[in-house]
């Protein structure tokens, strides 16, 4: 089904709510239009609603399927596939409106409650996270407000408006001589936390992650250890290299960009280089140390033996794509997307079956986990119900 471009257009003020009466009056025309097999919505009978609500599913699945492409099945295209899922709301929303304009002076108490269903959703992660002082004291930072949040000895810790924790010694700035103290940030499940360290490198940790560091760096070195995944944005100082341990890694640089994903749940150790140049070194205790030098649009990749892979060309996007509020999937296999989806909104997901199912798309990492479901099952493939928090997917 061709889907004209001026109706592309309505649709798009459609759902930004700038729709005016006139529009949204074409929108209706057209959306009668749609199929000549669906009779008059005045004439629908309440019995019909369910069975024609499904028709009108089907027949918008079936357009974006049109759509897709071959070798890969989409996850979601921004691109006329986007337009049919739009499509899909649409229908489904003029389609109910016309029903309970048809149904609204018959309604009572306990029809409207059979209409009317409760769903059980998951709303997605946020800022949460928790600092572990050297002394083992732990703060809750996404609920602590700005000003002096903690003190281990005599140095006392801040929490600024900039994200910045700020360490002094009786009224005095830490100096190198007190870099021993390291402190840990860690997010939960279901949590992420922007901060940034004493020499000004920012720091993006994604859902269970973990950073620990110096309160002041010192020794001729920056040095942290991560968890999990983190993003940075190093500050340069060409007298000071950072370095980066994650898992059987370390990433060294002098000033960059770059992203590592470092959970133990996955099979690779994944530094990928946006801007500037690292050194990526492999140590494991039965092997000698293996170094690898990235350019920007690089990515490393070590498996849990230590063998280490330069991939040229490699999709940053994808992989900085969590710190910019999406998922992002090329061909990703739909255990990989769970396990995402998984740390992302804190929930157990159990996938009851073994098929080879690939997706390529994105999704936005700020809608309730039924939305992102729903747009994972417009594929056709996959198949989900929450129970409380356990997701069960089955093909």
């Amino acid at each position: 089904m061709s889907i004209p471009e001026n109706i592309l257009a309505l649709i798009q003020k459609y759902q930004d709510g700038s729709a005016t009466e006139e529009e949204q009056a074409i929108l209706n025309e057209w959306y009668h239009s749609f199929d000549d097999n669906i009779a008059e919505v005045d004439n629908i009978n309440r019995e019909d609603a369910d069975e024609i609500s499904e028709y009108i599913k089907n027949r918008l699945q079936n357009t974006i399927h049109s759509n897709q492409l071959h070798e890969v099945k989409p996850l979601y295209k921004w691109q006329l596939p986007a337009a049919a899922a739009i499509l899909l709301i649409l229908a489904l929303v003029l389609f109910i409106s016309y029903y309970k304009k048809l149904s609204n002076s018959n309604i009572n108490t306990n029809t409207a409650s059979t209409i009317v269903h409760k769903v059980n959703d998951i709303a997605p992660g946020g800022n949460k996270a928790l600092l572990t002082l050297a002394d083992g004291t732990t703060i809750v930072l996404d609920s602590a407000s700005n000003g002096t949040i903690g003190k281990q000895g005599n140095i006392t810790i801040q929490k600024l408006s900039n994200g910045l924790l700020a360490y002094t010694i009786n009224g005095k700035v830490v100096t190198e001589n007190d870099a021993m103290f390291y402190n840990t940030i860690s997010t939960p499940r279901g949590g992420k936390y922007q901060l940034i360290l004493e020499d000004g490198t920012k720091v993006w940790l994604n859902a269970a992650s973990s950073i620990r560091f110096p309160v002041k760096f010192g020794g001729g070195q920056r040095k942290v250890d991560i968890t999990g995944e983190a993003y940075f944005e190093v500050a340069k100082n060409k007298d000071l290299p950072f370095r980066v341990n994650a898992a059987s890694s370390q990433v060294e640089v002098l000033g960059t960009h770059f992203n590592i994903n470092a959970y133990d749940d996955e099979s690779f150790v994944k530094t990928t280089l946006l801007e500037g140049a690292v050194k990526v070194s492999v140590h494991l205790s039965d092997q000698h140390p293996e170094d690898a030098f990235l350019k920007p649009g690089q990515q490393s990749s070590i498996d849990n033996s230590g063998k280490l892979k330069i991939i040229s060309n490699a999709d940053t996007a994808e992989a900085v794509a969590w710190k910019n509020g999406r998922f992002q999937f090329t061909s990703a296999d739909l255990k990989t997307i769970l396990r995402q989806i998984a740390r992302w909104y804190n929930v157990n997901v159990i996938y009851k079956g073994n098929a080879d199912i690939h997706f390529t798309g994105q999704l936005s990492r700020t809608e309730n986990v039924s939305k992102i479901f729903d747009q994972l099952a417009l594929t056709g493939e996959v198949h989900f119900k929450i129970d409380g928090n356990n997701i069960i997917v089955t093909p």
